[in-house]
């Protein structure tokens, strides 16, 4: 019952609330949130502009419009909006960051009186060569307007492109990590801004996690020092909404193609495991309809068996 009524509301709320940052929370039992949505592109418009606009990243805007171009999309032409999400398999407390998705999900303690709501955002991770590291940890500093101190490491990198970076980068429009800055319990890794924002929702970074200046701005005084933050690699991610099962698929990370290349066979085993760690079972044929030939790891929710 309760899983039906929340169904209700989350289909029924004002379009802004399902297209904003902030969701309500729903119970545990309950895995989907958020709703697809749709728009016309206007004739100035990039669909970098539009992810932008409704907070979502690159990848996650180009995998939703195979067929939109990306500079030029036509005007009028329709753009989907995949602005509902599974929650990850983790603990909803602190942060929960899914490197696959590159997408963070903030579990703000409820005021009394107050419904729990969700806060999600699109994120930059590491490259290949530079991954962001899985597990927990927390945040334990965060500094408004940071100076950037490059390690060695970078600062190498760079003179190999005939870029020389000085020992300390000020605060200001060149500084990478833009004005806001939490860092995270694993030495060198941070939570930050950028002064390249359509670099967000791609792994582009050196480890470190890259938001939009918007969303972290918005987010840095609701975080306090000490949040717990999980870093999980879910590129197959399966909930409930209501008696539905449903399933969101991601391309996995570079370094795990080789795990993944039987990517039906890695959906099958997922079913699997995630109906029998809840002792239940499925009406219908869950997995007839999957082919896996790319359209569907584009990381839009869909009921796969009730």
């Amino acid at each position: 019952m309760i899983r039906k009524i929340l169904a209700v509301l989350l289909t029924h709320l004002p379009a802004g609330i399902l297209l904003a940052d902030t969701l309500v929370l729903p119970p545990a039992d309950v895995d989907v949130v958020g709703q697809v949505q749709f728009m016309e592109a206007g004739r100035d418009d990039t669909l970098l502009d539009i992810a932008r606009d409704y907070d979502l990243g690159q990848n996650e805007i180009l995998l939703a419009n195979p067929a939109v171009d990306r500079w030029l999309p036509e005007p009028g032409s329709i753009v989907v909006l995949p602005n509902r999400f599974i929650i990850p398999d983790a603990e909803r407390t602190g942060l929960i960051l899914n490197l696959p998705e590159m997408r963070l999900y903030y579990f703000p303690k409820a005021e009394p009186g107050q419904f729990p709501v969700m806060i999600t955002h699109p994120v930059s991770v590491g490259r290949m060569d530079w991954v962001t590291p899985l597990g927990k940890t927390k945040i334990v500093a965060k500094k408004k307007d940071p100076s950037w101190r490059p390690p060695e490491s970078i600062k190498k990198e760079a003179a190999q492109d005939g870029n020389v970076l000085p020992d300390i980068i000020p605060a200001g429009p060149d500084n990478p990590l833009g004005r806001y800055a939490m860092r995270l319990n694993i030495p060198g890794y941070l939570i930050h801004s950028t002064n390249k924002p359509y670099g967000v929702g791609m792994r582009v970074t050196h480890g470190c996690v890259r938001m939009y200046p918007e969303d972290i701005e918005a987010l840095f005084d609701d975080v306090p020092v000490g949040t717990p933050v999980q870093i999980v690699n879910q590129p197959i991610k399966l909930g409930w909404l209501a008696d539905t099962l449903f399933i969101e698929l991601h391309p996995p990370l570079d370094e795990d193609l080789a795990r993944y290349e039987n990517y039906l066979q890695q959906v099958l085993d997922a079913i699997a495991e995630f109906i029998a760690d809840r002792d239940t079972t499925l009406e219908g044929e869950s997995t007839r309809s999957f082919t896996l030939n790319g359209k569907e790891k584009n990381g839009i929710p869909v009921a796969i068996s009730r």
